[in-house]
């Protein structure tokens, strides 16, 4: 079994940071791609940016040069910088992680997500 324990998040003026970090514990042979999802009320959750094992990025059109992702492979954590924040960004965010477990199985887990609220 794997856990994913999420801190960081709150409340935050328009303009400000906020650095959410996601743990991964368990069963861990590899973590392979790790990547934060938001979903604002009423709306679908959606891909807010990931990284692969080697480090490569990817980010939402909505976050690109606002939030950075960047992950700690010996500390199996994986974290989003958020820099001058938006109120349409908030939402619950989310980290996803896919987690081998041994050679022959993975999956992917997810966090239990934590509130970031932008507003003055």
């Amino acid at each position: 079994q794997v856990q994913l324990v999420q801190s960081g998040g709150g409340l935050v003026q328009p303009g400000g940071s906020l650095r959410l970090s996601c743990a991964a514990s368990g069963s861990i042979f590899r973590l392979n791609a790790m990547g934060w999802y938001r979903q604002g009320l009423g709306k679908q959750r959606e891909l807010v940016a990931s990284i692969s094992s080697g480090g490569t990025t990817n980010y939402a059109d909505s976050v690109k040069g606002r939030f950075t992702i960047s992950r700690d492979n010996a500390k199996n954590a994986v974290y989003l910088q958020m820099n001058s924040l938006k109120p349409e960004d908030t939402a619950v965010y989310f980290c996803n992680a896919g987690v081998s477990s041994s050679i022959t199985y993975a999956r992917n887990y997810w966090g239990q997500g934590t509130q970031v609220t932008v507003s003055s």
